[in-house]
């Protein structure tokens, strides 16, 4: 493929900034924000911490913010309930605490970055794991899926006010839809195990996606990141709702058919950043080097047709997932790493600058 050229895009993060998915092992939420903090200034974010249960993981977290609906937690998962009882208490409570310990590891290093990154999950993802009384999801009753859309927008601009008062900066969304794909096939399974749920038009799912995007976007005056750790996440589809930037598991693209490339070529060619997951979300058999965990990265603008060079612009490297189930030395490792990758995406070794030709 030869090399194209694509638009120049200017990101509220500086050249060479690196991130990370969301989660972090552990259960102290100041410490993983000092973690955080410490090793990525220039794009940090708000950790999750799902190893202290029910309420702590990102469908709990998610509908701790929702507003004017509840849920409560049942043997098969969440449920929708009358009024916020305990366990949408608890979903709050973890929430509150991360904030108050962001704020104080904020204090404690004595910088306060100009943006923070801040995840919850995405409509789709949310209507497809919580329950309606009944026990069907809440994304097969169209009223309802409009009620949660409305109420995660809502509680989401309410999110990002309260984070840019503790922190004093911009906040950077991320809608997390790892389960958008499966609501686009039509795979979720029904409650009696014996079906799946009947699959889900792409122009309803933009809307619905695109609705949530906005409300972001409106709040933050930012771009909007959507991240799908599906092997092909539907880029045209996030795109066409609205989202200004993919974060994808880059290790996971080697392979995947020409409709998929053509797909990435676009949104990349059109201005799209690309979240890119490089560094194993796990610790791996044997110490990873900087070129192999860079590989997957320079190997995807190889085949798009895109010098190597725009990585420094146009991408930002990330682990491949959440760091949950790492061990808290390989989290702090593997956020090093990423922060030297980004570093090296604007002063790369001589052999990274080449075209697509090497």
């Amino acid at each position: 493929m030869s090399v194209r050229q694509t638009v120049r895009v200017t990101q509220p993060w500086p050249l060479g900034a690196a991130t990370a998915i969301g989660s972090m092992p552990g259960v102290d939420p100041l410490e993983a924000s000092t973690v955080v903090l410490g090793e990525l200034p220039d794009l940090p974010y708000l950790p999750e911490l799902p190893a202290r249960g029910l309420g702590a993981d990102t469908i709990g977290r998610t509908a701790g913010l929702l507003v004017d609906l509840a849920v409560e937690v049942v043997p098969s998962g969440y449920r929708v309930t009358a009024r916020p009882g305990g366990d949408h208490r608890r979903a709050s409570d973890h929430l509150r605490r991360d904030l108050d310990a962001f704020e104080q590891a904020l204090d404690r290093a004595g910088t306060r970055p100009p943006l923070v990154k801040v995840q919850v999950a995405g409509p789709w993802t949310l209507a497809s794991e919580v329950e309606l009384v009944r026990g069907h999801r809440v994304l097969t009753d169209p009223g309802a899926l409009r009620d949660f859309t409305a109420s995660l927008a809502e509680g989401l601009t309410a999110h990002v006010a309260e984070l840019v008062k503790r922190t004093g900066g911009d906040v950077l969304v991320q809608l997390d839809e790892p389960s958008l794909p499966a609501v686009l096939a039509g795979t979720l399974p029904t409650p009696s195990k014996l079906g799946t749920v009947a699959a889900v038009a792409a122009p309803e799912a933009r809307d619905i996606l695109a609705t949530v995007v906005e409300a972001a976007r409106a709040a933050t005056g930012q771009p909007v990141v959507v991240h799908c750790c599906a092997p092909r996440p539907p880029v045209a589809l996030l795109r066409s709702a609205g989202a200004d930037a993919v974060a994808l598991d880059a290790t996971l693209l080697a392979g995947t058919p020409a409709a998929f490339t053509d797909q990435l070529g676009e949104a990349f060619d059109e201005g799209c950043v690309l979240f890119l997951g490089l560094v194993p979300s796990t610790e791996p058999a044997s110490p990873p080097t900087l070129v192999q965990l860079a590989r997957p990265a320079l190997d995807l603008l190889d085949r798009l047709g895109f010098p190597r060079a725009l990585l420094a612009e146009r991408a930002v490297p990330t682990p491949t997932c959440g760091l949950a189930g790492a061990t808290q030395e390989w989290a702090r490792r593997a956020l090093t790493h990423v922060r030297d990758l980004g570093k090296a995406f604007v002063e790369p070794p001589e052999s990274w600058a080449k075209g697509a030709t090497d």
